[in-house]
């Protein structure tokens, strides 16, 4: 059906607002703009699709309403620690979406009399089916080890990468008889059983400490599987907008796998974090003894610093400590004390993590540092307070050959005069191994919940003050 010149038109608004609004996603001054551009482009997109329904619509409106109101609320409701999760599950939907259009459509080209699947639209079809079926199931495995409703370590078996080949390649025989024969109703059906089994076992052998490569790796999967349903209905601003998903994500994978220290092909075939044959999983035994330290001497410790940094992790937004976390840095800018927070590319469990949790409580820009700015800092750094960071801080990343973490670059807070770690416990990080930054000489743990630690933290710094 061809499309009208108005809604041609309305189509190339949307692609404008879709590019504008990621080009604002750049700069944390002007991302919730470009939040809102695009919002407003995809709206625009949506009208105009509306507006081109000559039926249907006692379907599509309820459905709509239906979709808005569940995204508004728990959009709303959603604690920032659970964000990660939300953003695999919204992600899971898209393509799911993608592969359900693919499969209508395939249903809608083959039923009757005289089938009409040539080539070209049997393999973008598949395509679509394939790509969106693989990021649907594997990013409601990757919701399910975020949300911890199953175990964050690598779930790996004998012969894994051999089996995931196999079932990939027989994907494709699958793919080749249905193009060859242009329908073959059984046929799709196991062909998207298939996709959905490969994204399940792909990524039920990723560790959770790799979360943020998966996710934006499924990220770009399903912007692609969005790019070639666009193919299949014939929809400009589907294109372009899947194109703009899946290009994001494919550069933000590769940034991410980059931090990670691991290949883009270690990403794409799993076994993320997967021992090494009889490796116990610590990288070699730690030794040494835990220094405890109290609010009271710590706080003492902070108002004499000429510097302190602020390395969050994941802890920080378990606790919800952020806005904490702000008010004791503004009590030592106060007293004089130059405050830095050193953030790494993959701390929490999605790429940006930290940024938004500290953007929530107003924290400058300025002094969010990435790990490459903020590295050279730390030895001439007084203080080190790392709030509910693991992984990202461990120094067997640079000395444990044995260790799953081996050769990730890491934020030098060891290199700091004095390392104060708040944790609850010594529960291992997400990659389940020791950290030998607990047992340094110049480490001291302050346990309990990083919030209460924070809160007490700041009156005695307050108190040191009027003195």
């Amino acid at each position: 059906m061809p499309i009208p010149n108005w809604a041609t038109l309305g189509y190339l608004v949307a692609i404008a607002l879709f590019i504008l609004g990621i080009k604002q996603l750049t700069s944390a001054k002007t991302a919730l703009r470009g939040n809102r551009v695009a919002g407003v482009g995809m709206l625009v997109a949506i009208g105009v699709t509306l507006g081109m329904l000559h039926s249907g619509w006692q379907y599509v409106i309820p459905a709509a309403a239906a979709g808005t109101v569940v995204g508004v609320v728990v959009a709303r409701r959603v604690a920032m620690t659970a964000m990660p999760q939300l953003v695999a599950l919204f992600n899971g939907m898209g393509a799911g979406a993608a592969a359900l259009i693919a499969l209508g459509d395939f249903h809608r080209v083959t039923a009757g009399a005289h089938p009409s699947l040539d080539t070209i639209g049997a393999v973008t079809i598949l395509l679509s089916c394939l790509i969106g079926g693989i990021s649907f199931s594997g990013s409601l495995i990757a919701f399910a080890k975020l949300q911890e409703w199953m175990r964050g370590t690598p779930i790996t078996w004998p012969l894994q990468h051999e089996i995931n080949g196999v079932l990939l390649a027989a994907l494709v025989g699958i793919g080749v008889a249905i193009t060859l024969t242009h329908g073959g109703a059984l046929l799709i059906i196991v062909f998207a059983a298939g996709a959905l089994t490969l994204g399940v076992l792909s990524v039920l052998a990723v560790g959770g400490a790799d979360m943020p490569v998966i996710i934006a790796l499924l990220n770009s999967f399903t912007g692609i599987a969005a790019a070639v349903t666009g193919f299949v209905l014939g929809n400009d601003a589907l294109i372009v907008a899947g194109a703009l998903v899946g290009a994001s994500g494919s550069i933000l994978t590769m940034l991410m796998s980059k931090a990670m220290n691991r290949p883009l092909t270690n990403v794409l075939f799993g076994a993320f974090g997967k021992l090494a044959e009889g490796d116990d999983g610590t990288g070699g035994a730690v030794h040494g003894n835990i220094r405890q330290t109290n609010a009271e001497d710590l706080a003492v410790l902070l108002t004499y610093a000429q510097q302190v940094i602020f390395v969050p992790g994941y802890g920080l937004a378990v606790a919800r400590a952020q806005h904490e976390v702000k008010e004791l840095a503004t009590q030592l800018e106060q007293r004089g004390v130059r405050v830095l927070y050193a953030i790494h590319p993959v701390a929490g469990r999605m790429p940006g993590h930290m940024n938004v949790l500290l953007a929530e409580a107003d924290v400058p820009y300025s002094q969010l540092k990435e790990m490459d700015d903020v590295n050279p800092e730390f030895p001439r750094t007084d203080v080190a307070l790392v709030i509910g960071a693991n992984d990202v801080v461990n120094p067997a990343a640079r000395n444990q050959p044995g260790s799953p973490i081996y050769g990730m670059p890491i934020l030098n807070a060891d290199q700091a005069k004095t390392v104060v770690v708040l944790k609850r416990s010594m529960r291992p990080g997400f990659a389940g191994i020791e950290n030998e930054l607990f047992y340094r000489d110049n480490t001291m743990m302050l346990f309990g919940d990083a919030k209460d630690s924070l809160a007490k933290l700041t009156a005695e710094v307050k108190l040191q003050a009027a003195a």
